[in-house]
């Protein structure tokens, strides 16, 4: 009897979670019937490593000093499209990406794609989340957050409000 229950209980906790992710994907791809906002809000932008050079750091220049080329301070999300937790972190990042329209980039790189970028920063795991702020060194935080504490790493790392 305990061990049915178990599996049960297991086999539940695989459905809500299924449904969290189809909720989440559906949720992030704006095709809503209720999707009637005309804002022009900032999203994330996909970078590729010509624009991550332009736009974020010429390490091909300079290997061995870090020289921020933005003019605001970043996130940029190393992500892949089959990694479950980086679809989750996706929604968040595009809130994110408005909320802190004009005091910040949101940028994503695609591991699968760019993985020579992906592996300039040693990424092997993700997500994992670039904090570039404007005049310090960036710093890297792996694995998926809640939008609350990606908004404490934003004020505190970027803004650098404490």
């Amino acid at each position: 009897m305990k061990r049915k229950f178990k599996m049960d209980f297991i086999k539940a906790g695989i459905v809500v979670f299924a449904s969290l992710l189809v909720g989440t994907a559906d949720a992030s791809n704006g095709n809503g019937s209720n999707n009637n906002n005309t804002e022009n809000k900032m999203m994330v932008i996909e970078l590729t490593q010509e624009d991550f050079i332009k736009k974020v750091y010429d390490f091909e220049t300079n290997p061995n000093a870090w020289n921020f080329e933005g003019d605001k301070p970043a996130v940029i999300d190393f992500y892949a499209t089959w990694c479950g937790p980086c679809k989750m972190m996706s929604p968040i990042l595009d809130e994110i990406s408005k909320e802190y329209e004009g005091k910040i980039n949101v940028y994503k790189v695609n591991v699968d794609k760019e993985a020579d970028l992906a592996n300039v920063f040693g990424i092997r795991s993700i997500p994992s989340l670039l904090f570039v702020p404007m005049r310090k060194e960036p710093s890297l935080v792996q694995g998926a957050m809640p939008k609350n504490e990606l908004k404490k790493l934003v004020d505190n790392i970027l803004l650098e409000r404490k």
